[in-house]
């Protein structure tokens, strides 16, 4: 029996791309137990992911996507706890945008295990949202961390610069409707759903070609 559990936080920010800035509430996932974590997403305020962290061990701070308000507390977290930043290569034109000074620590790679607290997350790479996006399957705790590709009613937005519709439709129906539909989906921003729910939100999609 795991004593992995997913824990949530909410931070609050800006977005910008494409000349544009938007204020946004993000979702800060943390995965493992009493002794060590992971955190996926971090989004706008090191000092509260820390203080959730306390004194366990972080492990990585795994990346979904190089949008800034994914990646903007990124850095200053990884200074103050020594974890590794993750982000898939293809995300690198993005992550310089708001990190020029400061690569990643290393690559995500599609089927990827990153292991913690006796569990392990498959990194699922879902382009679309953006180039490098990737998922996170946690059969074990039933769950997958979406980022921004999969939200509770359809799809992430793809109407700006470095995504594309068709393509994040079709990774959601190769890598993410095949999971089971009871699989939580823990999103990027706003609230949980399940595969199963948001089958129907997509099929229309699908049947027009995408």
């Amino acid at each position: 029996m795991t004593g992995a559990r997913v824990e949530h936080l909410v931070t609050s920010g800006t977005f910008s791309l494409d000349g544009g800035t938007w204020e946004v509430d993000n979702n800060v996932w943390i995965v493992g137990d009493d002794h060590e974590v992971v955190v996926i997403d971090a989004a706008h305020d090191a000092d509260a992911i820390a203080r959730a962290v306390g004194d366990r061990a972080l492990r990585a701070i795994v990346c979904t996507h190089a949008h800034n308000d994914h990646i903007d507390a990124a850095p200053e977290l990884a200074a103050r706890t020594g974890a590794p930043v993750l982000l898939h290569p293809d995300d690198l034109p993005l992550w310089k945008q708001t990190h020029p000074d400061r690569a990643p620590d290393a690559e995500l790679t599609d089927g990827q295990l990153i292991a913690v607290a006796g569990v392990e997350l498959t990194v699922l790479h879902t382009p679309g949202h953006a180039p490098g996006a990737v998922c996170l399957h946690a059969p074990r705790l039933g769950a997958l961390f979406s980022g921004d590709t999969l939200f509770c009613g359809g799809p992430g937005a793809t109407g700006r610069s470095y995504s594309h519709f068709p393509t994040i439709i079709e990774s959601i129906r190769d890598r993410l409707l095949t999971l089971p539909g009871e699989t939580v989906v823990h999103t990027g921003h706003g609230g949980t759903t399940t595969v199963a729910a948001e089958a129907p939100h997509l099929k229309e999609w699908i049947d027009r070609g995408f």
